[in-house]
């Protein structure tokens, strides 16, 4: 329908927005090997056969739980997409038609996702082997993340005004979705356990982070002289972000969410995706925190890309050796 390609299109800031820096370390086609340094080791998760790419998108904080995703060609045949769950290691692969890929999973195996249906997106929920698909208050609707309670934000485009708007689907609703008072053009794009929501606040004039408290106050992270802020994820009483300053280089950021304070990471922590309730972020082929600065171990000539961190410190994300792209994981790093 062209009008959801413009409006896809349109809301493709929302992927330049979001994941635009990211996907330099989190594409498996632009990722890089490092020098030789101390690093995590590296772990191949069971793989499911036939399958010419696999990656790990997302583990849950206690590190049981690994969401990813496959693709399978067969001779005349469209390709099937399949998710993979890894449950303590042991592999479920289940396959399904509108999948966009796997976007969370909580320390209940609550894995969320979106998908498409219809001709308009549909997000999307699956657990002990049944797919569960999400209320939608418009035809363009995301998930981001998930918390221990099954909480689930995101956003949703709203053609009246043009923008889009932050959404919780809360647990103790299940079949509900609620938009979030959130200022004007913000995305909800990460929940920790105590209910503490993240975001940006994307409009044509600029970008803003911010958080909402559980009791329903907001405040705003961003750091002095900061042109744009974009904050990717959250755990525990950590936020974790990138900063592009009005002179200068890109930067990451990690925020205190209790306290309000912040500390400016290094040019490469730049590319960071998700950070864990020790404060610590994996950011591309690195980790990164109080006092942790490690590589993440790949191999002469092999590319790697981390995508998500536990508590327990398990990375899980890719590995590229000469175009087979392969899910792994960096345990304890």
């Amino acid at each position: 329908m062209p009008h959801i390609a413009r409006r896809v299109l349109s809301a493709g800031a929302v992927a330049t927005l979001l994941a635009t820096a990211a996907l330099v370390a989190a594409s498996p086609a632009t990722a890089f090997p490092r020098p030789p340094a101390p690093a995590c080791p590296i772990e191949t998760l069971p793989q499911p056969p036939d399958m010419y790419r696999t990656e790990a998108h997302a583990i849950d904080p206690t590190g049981r739980y690994i969401v990813g995703g496959a693709l399978r060609v067969a001779d005349e045949q469209p390709t099937t997409a399949f998710l993979l769950i890894w449950d303590r290691g042991r592999l479920t692969t289940v396959p399904w038609a509108n999948g966009d890929g796997a976007i969370g999973v909580n320390a209940r195996g609550v894995v969320i996702g979106n998908g498409n249906a219809d001709g308009r997106t549909q997000p999307w929920t699956y657990r002990d082997g049944v797919f569960t698909l999400l209320p939608t208050p418009s035809d363009e609707v995301y998930v981001s993340a998930i918390n221990a309670s099954g909480d689930v934000v995101g956003y949703h485009y709203v053609d009246a005004i043009g923008r889009f708007v932050a959404l919780r689907w809360p647990a103790s609703r299940p079949g509900t979705v609620e938009e979030l008072d959130a200022p004007v053009g913000g995305l909800a794009t990460g929940i920790t356990r105590d209910g503490t929501i993240v975001g940006t606040v994307s409009t044509p004039e600029h970008l803003t982070g911010w958080a909402r408290r559980p009791d329903g106050r907001y405040s705003e992270l961003t750091v002095p002289g900061a042109q744009r802020t974009q904050v990717v994820a959250a755990e525990g009483k950590w936020a974790i972000g990138r900063v592009d300053p009005r002179t200068g280089t890109q930067f990451g950021v990690r925020w205190n969410l209790r306290t309000g304070t912040y500390t400016v990471l290094d040019e490469q922590s730049y590319v960071a995706t998700d950070i864990n309730s020790r404060g610590v972020a994996v950011a591309g082929s690195r980790v990164i925190g109080p006092g942790i600065s490690r590589w993440l171990e790949s191999g002469e000539g092999v590319a790697v890309g981390g995508k998500a961190i536990a508590d327990d410190g398990t990375v899980v994300g890719f590995r590229n050796s000469a175009g087979t792209v392969t899910a792994v994981r960096w345990p304890a790093c």
